[in-house]
């Protein structure tokens, strides 16, 4: 499966492994650019008592506060120095395609838009997602109104886990085509070797993928398309690598 999608895009700032060697370590496109911002937010979803990726991206960062959530911990990654702790927010909650956070829900899950809106944010610098296999759902209800609504998508950068469980290859392609017309490329991957060798797996299920946001203005990457002409790119010129002419 992931020979078909490798890593299309060069990150054009340092590329660099941040976190622990396996499995909790994330690929990162220029970190520097967001070292001194003063507004910088990252958003984490499934920490999964692992979190030596943020503490690096804290410890490397003057501003950056994270915004933590896992529906099965009952508290973030040790792995977080205690002068850091001031700047890590952990809630208990699950990310989710719909809100199911009534009295009868149990656990709580939110939207990615409901979790913005609760912290007062509008841009998200560095979005991680491990879920387990809900990526599928959650990544469709998060890019389809943005790109329904000619806008770009919430966030710079993306550390996606993918989980291809019962995934067949066209599937998987159409929701990747969706991704890339609403502008995220891949600049890097890496297998995760851990699943497959700890449960003796023939098949390698499980990938890491990283992506820039092409589109509109973030820390990463400039969109140089004017705002007063933006392009609609078509999925199926996406992939055969032909951009949308005007």
């Amino acid at each position: 499966m992931w020979d078909f999608f490798p890593p299309a895009f060069n990150c054009p700032h340092e590329l660099e492994r941040l976190g622990a060697l396996g499995d909790g370590g994330k690929w990162t496109c220029g970190l520097s650019r967001i070292a001194e911002k003063t507004d910088c937010v990252i958003y984490s979803f499934g920490t999964n008592y692992e979190s030596s990726f943020e503490n690096e991206v804290l410890s490397r960062s003057r501003n950056c506060q994270i915004w933590a959530y896992d529906s099965t911990t009952g508290s973030y990654g040790p792995r977080v120095d205690r002068g850091n702790h001031h700047r890590v927010h952990f809630q208990r909650f699950g990310l989710a395609s719909i809100d199911a956070h009534g009295p009868q829900d149990s656990p709580k899950a939110y939207t990615l838009e409901s979790l913005m809106a609760a912290n007062g944010h509008t841009h998200i610098d560095i979005l991680k997602i491990d879920v387990e296999g809900w990526e599928f759902d959650i990544m469709t209800s998060i890019v389809k109104p943005f790109m329904l609504a000619n806008k770009p998508l919430p966030f710079g950068q993306l550390n996606l886990e993918m989980h291809v469980w019962n995934k067949n290859f066209e599937e998987f392609l159409s929701w990747w085509e969706m991704l890339e017309a609403a502008g995220l490329r891949p600049f890097m991957t890496e297998p995760n070797l851990i699943y497959q060798n700890y449960n003796k797996q023939s098949n390698q299920d499980l990938a890491e993928y990283s992506f820039l946001n092409t589109k509109g203005n973030n820390a990463f990457v400039s969109d140089a398309i004017s705002s007063k002409k933006k392009l609609r790119e078509d999925p199926a010129q996406i992939r055969h690598g032909i951009r949308p002419t005007e």
